[in-house]
């Protein structure tokens, strides 16, 4: 069946329906990571958006439940160039199009991706519709114009306080997740660093996260405009006064930021894939990291005395790390989380180990 992907500025795309039934409205972006497409279909950080896979043959390995993001798909709609509709994987529990439709994600196939793309990079992120029809072109672009990602944080946060793990000789560090739509395998690296972690919904607040007593914080992951978040950047400025080791990643790192009065600005197109290098401004090295962001903190907006910047985008030189200055905190914008890779930046999981440690010293 025909399916059409309608772009903010009237450009149409026409291609073959895959997934589920229906029209959405979404935020076009790409991403340019070559392998891993169910990170990216289960990662909540992509809540609200339409996410064109710009690797051109999706689907050859199928479905693997287990290594899934989350519970489900976040995303508002899927943009391939070819799909694979038979899987090769001792380890596959589906095919990509059963997924989609599990999960109610409108998908289209067979468009142009590489245009797509382009247009994206020059034009910059913009808004979109996946549908079946042009009928009525005039009424679904005044559609797609007025729409804006909201809610993000809230529609892909836990519900509950939960209990990852209990306390042992190899899990001594109690740490609390923030889970702003958390990416599961943060929690799995932190369990292997030996912590002891405890979930909480984005909207927990600083009285109920000192009442847990732990020994670190870690700020997620997740999507949406970090400014919209208010009430969760009110909790996060009274918990930086109690001096709590405090690690945040993409989402966490501008939240973060923002509790200590940063300001954060939205990108042409963002950083998504599994290719973006960022360099270490203190030890000259670069790393190449695995990001999934359209905004980023502004580096004029962060005070000398609060924090330093310790990592930049090596190609557009945006802020891709803090340290901070007067509390145990530091925090990066790419994912040292990344499952599928590259795994250069694990390390700081370490880092916040140490933190830790040197906070019972």
């Amino acid at each position: 069946m025909d399916r059409y992907l309608i772009l903010k500025d009237g450009t149409v795309f026409k291609g073959v329906a895959i997934g589920a039934d229906g029209t959405v409205i979404g935020e076009a972006v790409f991403t340019t990571a070559m392998c891993g497409y169910l990170l990216t279909l289960t990662d909540p950080s992509y809540y609200g958006q339409l996410v064109t896979q710009t690797f051109p043959l999706i689907g050859n390995y199928g479905i693997v439940e287990q290594d899934a993001e989350s519970d489900r798909s976040h995303l508002f709609g899927y943009i391939v160039r070819e799909e694979e509709t038979k899987g090769s994987n001792s380890r596959k529990d589906c095919e990509i199009d059963e997924f989609l439709k599990r999960n109610n994600v409108v998908g289209i196939a067979g468009i142009d991706t590489r245009a797509l793309t382009r247009k994206i990079r020059n034009s910059g992120v913009m808004n979109a519709m996946i549908t079946d029809d042009l009928k009525d072109l005039p009424k679904k672009l005044a559609a797609i114009k007025k729409y804006r990602v909201t809610r993000a944080v809230e529609e892909t946060t836990c519900d509950s306080i939960r209990v990852v793990n209990e306390p042992d000789a190899q899990h001594k560090y109690k740490v609390v997740l923030y889970d702003f739509g958390a990416k599961n395998n943060i929690e799995r690296l932190l369990i292997r660093y030996g912590c002891n972690v405890v979930r909480v919904p984005a909207h927990t607040t600083a009285e109920q996260v000192l009442q847990l007593k732990p020994d670190g914080i870690m700020l997620s992951n997740g999507g949406g405009d970090p400014s919209d978040n208010t009430e969760i950047i009110a909790e996060l400025k009274k918990l930086n006064e109690h001096n709590i080791p405090t690690f945040g990643i993409c989402l966490g790192h501008q939240l973060l930021a923002l509790s200590h009065g940063a300001s954060t600005v939205k990108l042409k197109y963002g950083h998504r894939g599994a290719n973006q290098p960022v360099k270490d401004v203190m030890t000259g090295r670069t790393y190449i990291t695995s990001q999934n962001h359209g905004y980023a903190v502004k580096a004029d907006s962060v005070a000398s005395d609060v924090a330093t910047v310790r990592y930049i985008n090596a190609n557009d030189k945006t802020v891709e790390g803090l340290d901070y200055v007067k509390v145990p905190a530091f925090s990066v914008q790419f994912h040292p989380e990344a499952c599928g890779g590259p795994k250069d930046t694990e390390y700081l999981f370490g880092r916040f180990i140490k933190l830790m440690e040197a906070y019972h010293a």
